[in-house]
Formats: structure tokens, sequence, C-alpha cells
């Protein structure tokens, strides 16, 4: 017999409605599943737009005020997918009040609020997924175990990219992203999360860093009315940009492997550029997200003129087999966080932690706050162990 479990989800812009689809669809591609999640309630502030989601995609209530759903007993698990200055003080809320969470990162903007979130989970004995949605490709998840089993040799240098163009143009709306007290770091908390939990995966903790960071579009004009995504706002009263547009990193790992992360939210030309290169004393692994079911790997013992191969993702591959039949048949965005959805409701059901923790959303923001710490001096700095595991 499969167990109903009540679900909300809480901010409902894009993140909102891919979450609510991964929900929807879990089953479907985890047949075996002792969950089975049920739509019980949305919360969003902006008027209307809870109504307009629960009419679209079912849920059987909607709210503006997300506290009536850490009061709602017919919820157990809440998607927490609202703006990241609100992370910290609705994910302690919802763990204090039985929740299990499934937090989208980077939890909050400081190390602080995501240790708080962490503290909460912990002590609450509730189960915390975080959303690093990108190490749940199942080529990722082949290249970390190729780099593990020294397919490629000893890993000796790695480069990790997030270019994207979300917000190159001048028009884009000044909203809470850009603003230091509720966007927090701004392409670090966006990007550079993603990269800094993709370099710890891959190759292990990072031990010194030393950062540089720009604001290249100083000022953006105040939206004149409620803003969804990355919206527009021509001819707005012009205001400050607080927080960064990029950041360029060098990394010291654990391993003494060196490493490059470099994140950009300007970058004209570049759409979700995400990847990366490991190389090792035998070979490479390459990855882009754009083509994002395939490797590019080089093996052998030829060292100089040795030849990368192009690899496709297949049933053999992390979750491959619960989407697609055969290899080279197309997985998309959303089919990872599906892949994020079903690790979640699997750790609820069986207690056991699958997938990311909020422990690795303080891993993550350990890494941040350092590059921050370091672009400010302008030198080398330490990143501190951390007891979450």
């Amino acid at each position: 017999m499969v167990d109903a479990l009540g679900v909300a989800v809480v901010g409902f812009g894009w993140m909102g409605r891919v979450h609510t689809r991964a929900y929807a669809r879990v089953r479907h591609h985890y047949p075996l599943l002792g969950l089975r999640p049920e739509l019980v309630t949305v919360a969003e502030e902006v008027p209307g737009l809870a109504e307009d989601a629960a009419e679209q995609f079912g849920f059987a209530s909607a709210t503006r005020d997300w506290r009536e759903v850490a009061a709602d007993p017919r919820v157990r698990a809440v998607s927490i997918t609202a703006p990241n200055f609100l992370h910290r003080e609705i994910g302690v809320a919802m763990a204090e009040a039985g929740k299990h969470i499934w937090i989208e990162k980077p939890v909050g903007l400081t190390v602080a609020d995501a240790r708080a979130v962490a503290d909460a989970v912990a002590k609450a004995g509730v189960q915390g997924a975080v959303g690093f949605n990108y190490r749940n490709a199942p080529a990722v998840e082949t290249a970390r175990e190729l780099i593990a089993s020294g397919g490629i040799g000893a890993v000796t240098h790695a480069r990790i990219r997030l270019f994207s163009d979300y917000a190159a143009h001048p028009e884009s709306a000044l909203t809470w992203r850009y603003q230091r007290e509720r966007g927090g770091s701004g392409v670090l908390g966006d990007l550079a999360s993603h990269g800094a939990d993709l370099a710890r995966y891959l190759l292990g903790d990072i031990t010194s860093l030393t950062a540089d960071t720009a604001v290249f579009l100083p000022e953006r004009a105040r939206p004149t009315a409620a803003t969804t995504g990355h919206a527009r706002a021509a001819g707005g009263e012009p205001g400050p940009v607080e927080n960064e547009d990029y950041v360029g990193c060098l990394l010291r790992f654990a391993s003494g492997a060196r490493g490059v992360l470099e994140a950009c939210r300007v970058s004209v030309g570049e759409q979700n550029t995400y990847g990366f290169e490991v190389h090792g004393t035998t070979g490479a692994v390459f990855w882009d997200f754009r083509r994002m079911n395939e490797l590019g790997v080089s093996r052998g013992t030829a060292y100089q003129d040795q030849p990368v191969s192009t690899v496709y993702a297949g049933p053999g591959d992390g979750d491959f087999a619960a989407f697609q039949p055969g290899a080279a048949n197309a997985m998309g965005y959303d089919d990872l966080k599906v892949i994020e959805a079903h690790r979640f409701l699997r750790s609820i059901a069986e207690g056991t932690a699958y997938g990311t923790t909020l422990a690795d959303a303080v891993h993550s923001a350990v890494v941040l706050e350092a590059m921050a710490r370091s672009a400010e001096r302008r030198a080398w700095v330490d990143v501190p162990p951390q007891p979450y595991r």
C-alpha cells in the first residue's frame, strides 16, 4: 500500500512551478516509491497568484501567508522556493513545525542562515533536501564515479563555469535579486553556489581560495509594480545594484588539485553555459549542461595527442533508466528536479538521507563566504573545515 503525503509549495515563481511538476511526475518515473505526494496547499504573497496556481495545478487550497502552511496539519512536506532572504525564517519554522523541507539553494543569505536551517532540521528529526540539481544529471554522476575510481588518474586541475545572460539587459528591473539585504551576494549565491557544490561533489573539500568580484551594471530601474522572474522596468527610477555580477576564483583542494571557478549573470551571448572540465594525470572528463546527456572522456596511456570520445548517458548512468530506455535519448532540466523530488521523498519514506542535504548547503555557503572575504581582502583565505557531513 502506498501512503499519501501532503505537500505544499511556498513561493510560486518559476521554481515553485518546477517543484510542483516534479511532485506530479515523480511516481510516473519511480512507481515503486512508497509515498504518493498530494498537492495540499500553495503559498504566494503576490495577489491572485496562489489561487491561479491552485486552479492550474490542482492544489486543494491556496494562501498568501506561508505561516498558514506551517500550521496546516495536512502538510507533511514543504517545498521552499521563496526568495533567498526568506529561506531561513521559513525553513526554520517549517522544520520546527515537523515538516520535511525541500529548499532551494543557497538556503538564506549567509553561512549562519544555512546552519540555522540545518540545525532546525536535525533537531526536529525531519528530512531536508537542497536544490543543487546539476549534480543529479546522470552524466555528472558518471563523471564523479570515473574521477573517484582513478579513471583519469590523479586529478591535477579543474575548471567550473556558470555563465548566463539573465541579468545582462540594462533595463532589467531592480528586484530583490540585486539588493544585498534580500538577495545576498548576487551571482555568488545564485550561480556560484552551484559551482561550489559541483566542485566539492566531484573533487572533495576546498581548503583555500582567492577570488575577485565585480559589478558591471551598477544601476537598474526600480519596478513600478510586482514582478516575477527577470522582468524589465524601462523608465523606472534608477537605483544601485548592491551585489555582484561576476566572480572569478582560484581554488585549492584537500587532494592537492587546483581549480578555477567562474560565474557571471551578465554574460552577453551566454545562455546557461554551465559545465566543468576535470584533468588528471592520465585523462580528462568534460561536461556541458547544454549537452546534458553527453560526456567528453579522454582515457588511455598516450598522454600526448590522446583523443577525446563523446560518451552518451544511458540506462547504466545515475537515474537515466527511470526516464529513457536507451543511450542518447534526451533528458532535460525538469527531469533533474524529478530525480531530486524522488530522493527527497525516498528520504522521508525510509528515514535515511538520499541526495543533497542541508549539510551540502552549509558547505557551499562557507565557500561563498570565503570568496566574498577574499575579494574584500584581495588575498588568499582558508576555507574552514565543516562538521556537517
